[in-house]
């Protein structure tokens, strides 16, 4: 038998794989966007330098996997790690900025002070034997230095205003999330929707959990940044299909009822994830329950406050 047909259709399949484009990752492309951003900034080349080192390392890591026909999910979180990265070295810009300005602020008040002592005394030796004029013109130029003195003032104390409205922030959202119950992970900010969201075997919302979804819709609308993965799970009772099938409504369910509350929904992901990921044993009843649950992941953005 003539093998030469098979060997040239082996060959042509073998050119066909080595010439296909692999698909672009989106996650890695919105990473690799910010960091050109974030690099261009003047203030993190001045106050983040090492920082943004690192979540070039990062980013290449990423850039390395996604070369080597990695994973997709595995791409997905070195991109999410760079991103993390990149807000790390935004934050520690600003941070680094705000408190050179007050610094600054602050010596430049102390030495205003220092000079107008100074020129205080002199302007009392001379007043011993200077005329009228020479009198009023040292008088104009004791104002001047003291409204020079009072501006250096104000900006010492809107630095530190602006310093403590950024702390009250972060407060008031560290208050919002403990409301919520959320816990950071590897993959954001995570809030847990119990199994008292729907009854065994559907996905409809129950009325009972129309508060807590209220609570995120409201959390939400307050961080219009903010994108949101919604995954939802199952126990392990019924077959694969029917627990991926179930969990991909949960899923869905949520997501239509924060977008019934005012939250956009281009700013919402919805999947299922059927029985993966277990948090407890299914072999109990309360063990099952605790996997039957919808987590909301809060993705991290540009100087986010989360990341903290």
């Amino acid at each position: 038998m003539n093998k030469t047909p098979f060997a040239l259709l082996t060959l042509v399949a073998a050119l066909a794989a080595c010439s296909s484009v692999p698909d672009r990752n989106m996650a890695l492309d919105a990473a690799r966007s910010r960091h050109a951003t974030v690099q261009a900034e003047p203030m993190v080349s001045q106050h983040a330098a090492e920082e943004m080192k690192v979540a070039s390392a990062a980013l290449a890591k990423a850039e390395k996997a996604n070369a080597a026909g990695g994973d997709r999910a595995d791409i997905d979180h070195l991109a999410y790690l760079a991103n993390q990265r990149l807000s790390i070295v935004q934050e520690t810009a600003a941070s680094r900025a705000a408190q050179a300005v007050t610094a600054g602020a602050a010596a430049e008040r102390d030495a205003m002070r220092l000079s107008m002592r100074t020129a205080e005394a002199d302007a009392a030796q001379r007043a011993l034997t200077a005329s009228q004029q020479n009198s009023a013109q040292q008088g104009a130029a004791l104002a001047q230095q003291g409204a020079a003195l009072a501006q250096a003032d104000r900006a010492a104390l809107d630095a530190r205003a602006s310093l403590a409205n950024r702390n009250a922030q972060v407060d008031s959202l560290q208050a919002e999330l403990a409301a919520l119950n959320a816990r950071k992970t590897e993959r954001g900010i995570v809030v847990t929707l119990g199994d008292m969201l729907f009854d065994t075997g559907r996905s409809e919302l129950q009325a009972a959990g129309g508060r807590s979804i209220s609570q995120l819709a409201d959390f939400l609308k307050r961080q219009p940044q903010r994108q949101v993965a919604i995954e939802g799970y199952t126990d392990s009772v019924g077959s694969d299909s029917s627990n991926q099938s179930l969990s991909d409504r949960r899923a869905q369910s949520v997501m239509a009822a924060l977008v019934s509350m005012g939250v956009g929904s281009e700013r919402l992901r919805a999947r299922g994830n059927g029985e993966s990921s277990p948090v407890a044993d299914n072999n109990s009843t309360a063990g099952r329950q605790m996997n039957r649950r919808v987590e909301v992941i809060f993705a991290a953005e540009a100087g986010d406050m989360l990341a903290k």
